[in-house]
């Protein structure tokens, strides 16, 4: 028997009912195979006799019977059934669910992997934090979802790009570095008042502290009348701050100011790579006004009409394409702002040829998306390329209680933190426990706990469960896939390979719909089906057919385990 497995087996029935309805119709009919809930109902049901019933005026369970009897002759279909109003119920023949178990083996850390029709060039966006201070609990969601996306895109068989944008140029880098220069200030002796807006945090005492101890008192000014520039209104203050040290420290300026980013961005590339998130190009914003981009892109939005001047700034008919209101691009000091930028950085990627660019932003960036995808329809660009998906902020509970956190007092959960608490795996796997756009609860008593309610625990258990009969037995796992599954014919045993050869199809959904929680959700799926069967019989029974019939299955179901756990970025131990 054919190693077929299941998301093969949905094509080759539609196929079959495709071929049966052309006896009846000509009109072409949409055919949705879908997994049955129940076994009693059979494998696989189509509801296509009900999508025909209104144009061939006859009722749908006399369309299903007569599509039944049209249905050519299978190998993998035992039978066919009329259910409900009209539903079909097919029935998948034992020996091919059985055969899961050798394609799963010979396949190994391959299983699951598509070969779709047209493989895509995908450019995926993540992350790109501000580097201007530690990443915190909200960044860590971003990058667990960014980062399992990329893997489950690459495994359905795409080309998959992974690129943080670094927002290191404009005014929230000149912030950290004055921020850093008056903690330093202090450091040496000039009493400087600390503005409320400014940096707030440990983080940038302890990089004042680094740059004193590295190059002693270069950055110091002790003629400085600070605490007498324009105060009435905070951010003004601030601007006022970074003139002043700009033209106080003169070409030593560039020297802090590639300070304290160089510091920000090695802390985060650092902590992403510890906690398992690399990314294949690190883009300067920057890099989009040393090259002209920017300017480019804003002169050629001018030249097509889509600009005009309002107020001494330069503006983009934004509302022309959807938007709420019109947007600036270019200030009435001269600079050009982040959108600007940004719509430099787009038309960038589109530049570099990716057929699809996904965009990974904080819920709460939803409303940016119509001038996004404006400014590159005005540019003459397809504006369908560039889909963005939304990360909904992560709230952590301590002991029942909300932990609260305060990003302007410098107060927040850091990443680093997190994971020092719960371990890598707890905080990958629960980050993608709910769908990105949805609101998620993260409870640390649960995430450190070692019980059957913590889900990364539990599907974990389920790795190491197999690995510990496997030492028991004593044997060779890779002997197992000569193995004959025909003795697996349990509920329990039929239950765990129907659920086994669903992990390619749940691959594929996760990638098209951009829903690598799907991969979690099965994972705990799998893991119950498992754990099931493992405290239903015995694996290690005096038949020698039966124990090898179940030992496979187990394999079967420990490599399919770490297949999904590795598309999240979660390790799949060998003893817990």
């Amino acid at each position: 028997m054919s190693t077929q497995n299941f998301p093969e087996l949905r094509t080759h029935f539609a196929d079959l009912l495709r071929t049966a309805v052309a006896t009846l119709t000509r009109e072409a009919v949409t055919i949705v195979i879908e997994r049955s809930k129940q076994a009693q109902h059979g494998d696989f049901a189509c509801s296509v006799a009900l999508q025909l019933a209104k144009s061939l005026r006859r009722s749908p369970r006399e369309i299903a019977t007569a599509l039944i009897t049209g249905l050519p002759a299978s190998p993998y279909l035992e039978k066919a059934e009329v259910a409900g109003a009209g539903f079909i119920n097919m029935f998948v023949r034992p020996e091919v669910k059985r055969a899961v178990v050798p394609h799963i083996l010979s396949q190994a850390a391959e299983f699951g992997r598509g070969q779709p029709t047209v493989a895509e060039s995908i450019h995926i966006e993540f992350v790109s934090a501000n580097p201007t201070g530690p990443l915190h609990v909200g960044h860590g969601r971003g990058a667990a979802f960014g980062a399992s996306l990329a893997n489950v895109l690459e495994t359905a068989g795409h080309k998959v790009t992974r690129e943080y944008y670094v927002n290191d140029a404009g005014r929230q880098m000149d912030i950290l570095a004055v921020s850093v220069w008056l903690r330093y200030l202090e450091i040496c002796g000039v009493s400087v008042p600390f503005p409320p807006n400014a940096y707030q945090g440990d983080y940038v005492i302890t990089m004042a502290q680094s740059l004193h101890a590295r190059d002693g008192g270069r950055y110091a000014r002790r003629e400085l009348e600070l605490a007498a520039l324009p105060n009435a209104d905070p951010e003004q203050h601030l601007d006022s701050l970074i003139a002043t040290a700009k033209r106080e420290l003169a070409a030593d300026y560039a020297g802090l100011h590639a300070y304290a980013l160089n510091t920000q961005l090695e802390d985060c590339r650092s902590d992403l790579a510890e906690f398992g998130v690399e990314f294949d190009c690190w883009y300067s914003e920057q890099s989009l006004f040393d090259s002209g981009k920017v300017e480019r892109a804003v002169a050629a939005l001018e030249a097509d009409g889509h600009l005009y001047a309002k107020d001494g700034a330069t503006w983009f008919r934004s509302t022309a394409f959807g938007d709420e209101k019109d947007r600036v691009v270019r200030r009435e000091n001269g600079q050009f702002t982040y959108f600007a930028s940004d719509i430099a950085y787009h038309l960038d990627k589109m530049d570099r040829g990716f057929n699809r660019m996904i965009d990974v932003w904080g819920a709460d960036h939803h409303g940016y998306i119509p001038r996004v995808k404006g400014a590159l329809k005005a540019l003459g660009t397809n504006p369908s390329r560039l889909e963005v998906a939304m990360v909904q902020f992560a709230v952590l509970y301590r002991n029942g209680s909300k932990v609260s956190m305060s990003t302007r007092a410098g107060e927040f959960v850091t990443l680093r933190e997190l994971r020092h608490e719960v371990g890598n795996d707890a905080a990958r796997f629960f980050y993608v426990l709910r769908k990105s756009d949805q609101h998620l609860d993260f409870d640390l008593d649960l995430a450190k706990s070692q019980s059957n309610d913590n889900p990364v625990y539990y599907v974990q258990y389920a790795h190491a469960r197999v690995c510990s009969v496997l030492e028991q037995w004593g044997g060779d796992a890779a002997s197992l896939s000569a193995v004959d599954p025909a003795p697996l014919t349990s509920e329990s045993e039929v239950a765990l390979l129907a659920r086994l050869a669903e992990y390619p199809a749940v691959v594929e959904n996760a990638a098209r719909e951009l829903s690598p929680h799907l991969i979690a959700f099965y994972l705990r799926e799998l893991a119950a089906e498992f754990h099931s069967y493992y405290n239903s019989v015995r694996m290690l029974v005096p038949e020698e057919p039966v124990k090898l019939a179940r030992l496979a299955l187990a394999v079967a179901t420990r490599h399919v385990i770490h297949n999904g756990l590795a598309l999240l970025g979660v390790s799949a131990p060998e003893k817990m």
